[in-house]
């Protein structure tokens, strides 16, 4: 293996300086000997070689050592640039007026300006680079000058300091020594570092607690004029129960000079001044007040009253505060309390006036009830003594019917029979009209099946119907109601006549509806209607609303029996009538129901306005519904609660009802509005009544309720202009029936 004249690992320099040193050599040597092998020669070809590649060697050197320079030279400018943007950097944060500190992503201090801590004097030059960012929160943790909020220590705040150090960006406030405050905010960079921001607040500080001293100061102004304008003495006591405030009406109405209050004063002093001045009902209130007063925990709302004197009389209010403190609030309530003792000798006054009168009235009732069962007595007598001539005469009458031959006197003998005929109907009812009134009548209640009654009078008067060209229908269901079968027969034969006979056109329908424990039987007809000023009147004997016709359709006697006896039955009779027609009702009991005696059945809220109306409520809110539906039914209504518009509308498909009443809450479940319900019900069942309640008091709510004509109340519920609002719903003629 060849070796090589110089070693490879030397630099370019070493090795120029070994080539050169060989080529002299060489170059030497030939000059010096004689060449008698064509050495020389040879070694002279090689010193050539040799010093081409020195000038190669030294020409690489050249340029190497160019680079390097022109590379010394970047690195000197980029060192400058590098000291002068440090430099620069160092200034520019020095100008902040913040204190300014940067920890690296190995949380070590890598720079800080000389606000940074400068208001702790004591580890300030402690702040150095290299400082690791938890050393840092322990040195300001431990200096006397961070004012530590009460109760923690150092190690606490560190802890807690560390804890928000993992944030992303954490601010906070840190108050130092000589009443100074510091708005700390640490921010992340881009390459895991942090940089701290140090502002003085201190004024912010100082201005906002002036601000917020103010504030006290006006609020506690405006409580001072608030109870200085109050008619009511007021006292005010802390959780030690000692006087913190009170108005002058205090000492005005306990008759203490207001001198003799002073804060801090104990609530047992201003308790002796109080009993010297005042006279209480009982021991037990006396010392009540003082006990309620001395007890610890919570304490309940007391009151009771004191008389100053003869002329006055105080109630008293005792308060606790949230902070254990409380409040007495002391009311003069003298006029009141003779108003009271006026009103209670006026109440005996007017009772014995009133015991007076009504024995005077009980007396004139007794004589007229004398003078009825005499008129009744005799009617029943003379009914009864006529008939008996009146059926020889019929007999007679008919036994001419067969020996009579001529038109003529057939014609007179059928007129003179229907004559009796009507006569006899006459006698009848005034016999049954005076049984009713003389209280002779006797009643067998009975256990009924409805439906087979009304099928039976169908039978009966279809005929009629059939006659008159008119539609007579019956709609019954299976209910058995409790009665008496022969007043509860004549009672709806009298009133479905009385409807076939005064209906020209058109249709007369009977229908039954189930209500609660109840059975209501509905007579309705399309006839002219009774106008309103006959309504009343329609009950009276003898009363016909056509006066012209014949006594043979009718002296005005059935509705007089039917109003008797439905009182004597105690079955609630109503009536409702417009120029379209006429609805009748009857309200029976179920067959199951508790019959009450005669005394005990009189229902107290039939004949009110609301008695027997149907009332579709819907109210999606489930208490809500529960006490308006308990409302309207105390008030005699019949209530169908519905939660949902899909729930009324499936209910009043099912039961083929028409309500009387719409009382729709705005705001319904899966949208719905109560608007939208009764406009769709309207456009089935025609201009049903409504009344819209609501909590929202937007405009909208109101146009919407407006364009409906739907009178719109606001929750909370007004009992009075509930009931207000629901009476003045008038039933309009052009409801269109189910059944019909």
């Amino acid at each position: 293996m060849a070796q090589s004249l110089i070693n490879p690992t030397d630099t370019l320099a070493r090795q120029n300086e070994k080539l050169l040193k060989i080529v002299d050599t060489l170059m030497r040597r030939a000059e010096q000997g004689p060449d008698t092998s064509g050495m020389a020669y040879a070694q002279f070809e090689r010193a050539v070689m040799l010093e081409e590649e020195v000038r190669s060697r030294t020409r690489e050197l050249e340029h190497a050592l160019d680079l390097l320079n022109s590379s010394n030279a970047q690195l000197a400018t980029a060192n400058a640039q590098a000291e002068a943007a440090r430099a620069n950097l160092a200034n520019a944060i020095e100008t902040v007026d913040e204190g300014f500190a940067l920890f690296d992503a190995n949380e070590q201090l890598v720079m800080c300006n000389s606000r940074f801590g400068r208001h702790m004097r004591d580890v300030h030059h402690r702040f150095e680079p290299g400082l690791p960012f938890r050393d840092y929160v322990h040195i300001v943790s431990t200096s006397p000058y961070l004012e530590l909020p009460e109760g923690e220590t150092p190690a606490q705040w560190a802890a807690q300091r560390m804890a928000r150090h993992k944030e992303q960006h954490v601010v906070f406030n840190a108050r130092m020594a000589g009443d100074r405050w510091l708005q700390v905010s640490e921010h992340r960079t881009r390459d895991g570092g942090t940089v701290v921001l140090q502002t003085d607040v201190t004024d912010m500080m100082l201005l906002e607690r002036q601000e917020r001293e103010r504030l006290k100061d006006d609020q506690a102004a405006r409580i001072k004029a608030t109870l200085e304008h109050l008619n009511q003495g007021v006292g005010i006591f802390d959780s030690e129960a000692r006087l913190v405030g009170w108005n002058r009406r205090m000492g005005e109405l306990l008759s203490i000079q207001i001198g003799r209050f002073r804060i801090g004063q104990s609530f047992n002093t201003i308790f002796d001044q109080l009993s010297r001045k005042v006279s209480f009902a009982t021991a037990e209130d006396a010392a009540a007040l003082p006990r309620w007063t001395a007890r610890s925990g919570r304490r309940a709302p007391l009151s009771f009253e004191v008389e100053i004197g003869t002329d006055r009389t105080l109630a008293i209010f005792a308060q606790q505060m949230p902070d254990g403190g409380f409040v007495i609030s002391f009311t003069d309530i003298t006029a009141e309390r003779a108003a009271m003792r006026a009103i209670s000798q006026v109440n005996e006054t007017l009772e014995r006036r009133v015991t007076e009168r009504t024995l005077e009235l009980q007396d004139a009732l007794a004589e007229a009830e004398r003078a009825n069962a005499s008129k009744s007595r005799f009617v029943a007598a003379a009914s009864h003594d006529l008939l008996q001539p009146l059926s020889a005469a019929k007999l007679y009458m008919a036994s001419l019917d067969t020996d009579i031959e001529d038109p003529d006197q057939l014609e007179r003998l059928t007129k003179a029979s229907s004559a009796l005929q009507s006569v006899e109907h006459i006698l009848g009812a005034l016999l049954d009209i005076s049984r009713l009134d003389s209280g002779r009548a006797a009643i067998h209640t009975t256990d009924i099946p409805l439906d087979v009654m009304l099928h039976q009078l169908h039978d009966e008067l279809a005929p009629l119907a059939a006659e008159k060209g008119l539609r007579f229908d019956v709609v019954a269901n299976s209910a058995h109601v409790a009665s008496d079968i022969t007043y509860l027969r004549r009672i709806l034969q009298n009133l479905i006549s009385n409807a076939l006979r005064y209906t020209e056109q058109g249709r007369v329908l009977v229908g039954v509806r189930k209500r609660g424990d109840r059975v209501v039987v509905e007579i309705h007809d399309t006839g002219p209607g009774i106008p309103p000023e006959q309504q009343q009147k329609v009950f009276d004997e003898f009363h016909r609303v056509n006066a012209t016709a014949s006594a043979a359709e009718g002296l005005g006697l059935g509705l007089a029996i039917v109003d008797r006896a439905c009182r004597l039955l105690h079955h609630p009779l109503t009536m409702r009538s417009t120029p379209s027609g006429t609805r009748f009702s009857v309200d029976l009991p179920l067959a199951s129901s508790v019959s009450l005696p005669k005394e005990e059945v009189d229902d107290p809220v039939a004949g009110t306005p609301l008695a027997h109306r149907i009332v579709l409520l819907v109210e999606n809110d489930t208490e809500l519904r529960s006490a308006i539906s308990m409302t309207l039914e105390n008030w005699g209504a019949d209530v169908l609660a519905c939660k949902s518009q899909s729930e009324a509308i499936a209910l009043l498909q099912e039961i083929e009802l028409a309500p009387d009443v719409i009382l729709a809450d705005y705001q319904l479940d899966d949208g719905a509005t109560g608007t939208g319900l009764i406009t769709e019900l309207r456009a089935t069942y025609g201009p049903l009544p409504a009344v819209v309640i609501t909590a929202n008091r937007e405009p909208f709510v109101r146009s919407e309720a407006a364009a409906l004509s739907a009178q719109l109340l606001y929750k909370p519920l007004d009992l009075d202009a509930l009931r207000a609002a629901l009476e003045a719903q008038k039933i309009s003629p052009d409801v269109r029936d189910p059944l019909s």
